[in-house]
């Protein structure tokens, strides 16, 4: 039985090393099952792909990727995933932290409990900056409520995922994918190992404050339209209360005549049903932007060449 590994790449020239040796040693460990180990390029700039190439001519079982540029972790998964050929394929990161000797625990809880994926639950994520932390805290938020998934159920970037899972999820040709949001637009049928996040082999994370907005983003703008109705209903609110502040004001005037409404109430209240406004015209704007990407064709990534232990060397457009 056939597993495949895909395992985006970005500044792991002196980590992914080590993370393929895990995975070969974990594989061979266990009879009745071979391996196919896909790492992605996502344009680093350091050397990752000398390193990836280096893997492919000593590994029969791996296979290079190189992207254009720099298209994101999201998108360099995708990647991986369409050239993926297992019965089952995993999904993990590349700097060590996540505990790939334990797929085979995802493999068992699977068939265990005859689930479509099993996806990790980290009880201990090690040393995160409280930044990291908050992060977190608010994408699983955002995942429950706006992509609507069930209780008991949690979703990550390390997940063991059945073969007509990975064929569904890969005909996704949006340009902006979040793997959370394609997992639950597929099964709901997820269960959940706990594992424990084993420290960075190397340097530190590459994802900041820009990268992890663009994820939360692309959920919630991609798979679900309760931003806009939370707008439709921000914006009757602001309008009901709007209208009752004309009231006020005008009982005031009729009742008082002497009291000189001035314009600093007037100014303010503008100012802030302004700015309302413009919060909405701002999700109404994304979604309008990522539906005229849509349709422009813009790529999930563009592939430089791709290569493996033979040598061979090809382009996709």
């Amino acid at each position: 039985m056939l597993i495949s590994f895909v395992i985006p790449c970005y500044k792991s020239e002196n980590t992914i090393a080590k993370v393929v040796e895990t995975i070969q040693y974990t594989v061979n460990r266990r009879s009745g099952f071979t391996s196919e180990i896909i790492l992605v390029n996502d344009n680093s700039p350091d050397d990752t792909w000398g390193s990836i190439k280096t893997l492919t001519e000593k590994y029969d079982n791996v296979i290079g990727i190189d992207l254009a540029k720099n298209s994101g972790q999201q998108c360099a998964i995708m990647a991986g995933l369409r050239y993926s050929k297992g019965d089952f394929v995993a999904v993990s990161d590349d700097d060590g932290q996540t505990p790939i000797e334990t797929v085979f625990e995802f493999y068992d809880k699977m068939e265990e409990g005859e689930y479509d994926v099993v996806c990790a639950r980290y009880v201990d994520r090690g040393k995160r900056s409280a930044f990291r932390r908050f992060g977190s805290w608010v994408n699983k938020k955002m995942v429950k409520f706006f992509l609507e998934k069930p209780d008991g159920i949690n979703t990550s970037v390390y997940f063991l995922a059945k073969r007509f899972v990975v064929d569904e999820i890969v005909k996704y040709n949006n340009a902006y994918p979040h793997m959370g949001g394609l997992l639950l637009r597929t099964t709901y049928n997820i269960g959940n190992v706990e594992v424990k996040q084993k420290e960075r082999l190397e340097g530190t994370s590459g994802y900041n404050f820009k990268k992890l907005l663009s994820i939360w983003s692309n959920g919630l703008t991609t798979f679900s339209i309760k931003p806009l109705r939370i707008a439709t209903i921000f914006g009757m609110i602001m309008a009901f209360v709007g209208f009752i502040i004309i009231l006020a004001l005008v009982f005031i005037k009729l009742t008082n005549e002497n009291i000189a409404l001035g314009w600093t109430s007037m100014i303010a209240t503008t100012i802030l049903i302004g700015g309302m406004i413009m919060i909405v015209l701002g999700v109404i704007g994304e979604y309008v932007g990522r539906i005229y990407l849509t349709l422009n064709e813009n790529p999930q990534y563009v592939i430089r060449s791709v290569i493996d232990k033979t040598g061979k060397n090809s382009t996709e457009k």
